[in-house]
């Protein structure tokens, strides 16, 4: 893997990108995956993005496995080497709501190993980019994982965590802005846009795989929840938690975390 490949792959989730702002401006139809409590939404814009991206990411590298929110699973992914592991659109409900937080999210993974992100935010056009042990881009311009750390740390959270209140242990000590889809969160965590993210309930491999990529690829640190590192392309696709930080950062939050989050039984 290299510039010139990472490029191209850049290019294709771009291409993705603008069909997704393309299907939104044309009109789209919205159904629920748990229709009686209208939750978890799916557009045809999702699928639309899913079809677009399988076939020219299994076009780029023909011998990985497939792992995508809106594809039906197949367990021959499990037996393949390298895994593309895709969320259409990272943040339905605020692509639905217009609010311009979501996210083309865009996974290669090595015999488990994050190796190469990217991440498009089709609303502004917005790209980030990056491969473990190449470096990581936003927009052509190298990013990194780094900022000045200020008194209280600035931490993404989602909106629905933060309206259950599971910041409000944390609220004397961190400062907590409201972000939509957790992928797009990890990307402005790897560009230095904050201190950090972290959400302690499960979250599925497609949701976090190419963030994970884009915070390691930028020089930062991410675990889960239990601090383990990341392995992706497993049989049961939940992971259990996420934290990802800057380096000057990073010990501070795991520190508050083992202090203040709620235990769990």
């Amino acid at each position: 893997m290299d510039k010139t490949w990472l490029n191209g792959l850049a290019a294709i989730v771009q291409e993705a990108g603008r069909l997704v702002e393309d299907i939104a401006r044309q009109g789209f139809d919205t159904q629920f995956k748990n229709p009686e409590a209208r939750r978890d939404p799916v557009t045809t814009a999702d699928l639309a993005c899913d079809a677009f991206l399988k076939e020219r990411l299994l076009h780029l590298l023909p011998e990985a496995g497939w792992l995508s929110e809106e594809t039906k699973d197949r367990p021959d992914r499990l037996g393949k080497r390298w895994v593309w592991i895709v969320d259409p659109i990272d943040g339905t409900r605020e692509f639905v709501r217009r609010i311009p937080e979501y996210a083309v999210s865009v996974a290669l993974a090595q015999d488990g190993e994050p190796r190469a992100g990217v991440l498009v935010n089709p609303a502004t056009g917005d790209v980030f980019y990056g491969a473990v042990g190449l470096g990581a881009w936003r927009n052509g311009t190298p990013m990194a994982c780094s900022r000045a750390r200020g008194e209280r740390l600035t931490i993404l959270g989602s909106r629905s965590e933060i309206n259950r209140g599971e910041f409000e242990p944390f609220a004397d000590v961190l400062d907590v802005r409201a972000v939509g889809s957790i992928a797009y969160k990890l990307a402005l965590v790897a560009a230095g846009e904050a201190d950090g993210t972290f959400s302690l309930g499960p979250k599925h491999e497609w949701d976090i795989a190419a963030g994970v990529a884009l915070v390691l690829a930028a020089g930062g640190r991410v675990h889960d929840g239990a601090s383990r590192p990341f392995r992706f392309n497993q049989p049961d696709t939940l992971t259990h938690g996420i934290v990802a930080a800057t380096p000057e950062a990073y010990g501070d939050l795991a520190s508050l975390l083992r202090r203040h989050a709620p235990k769990r039984g």
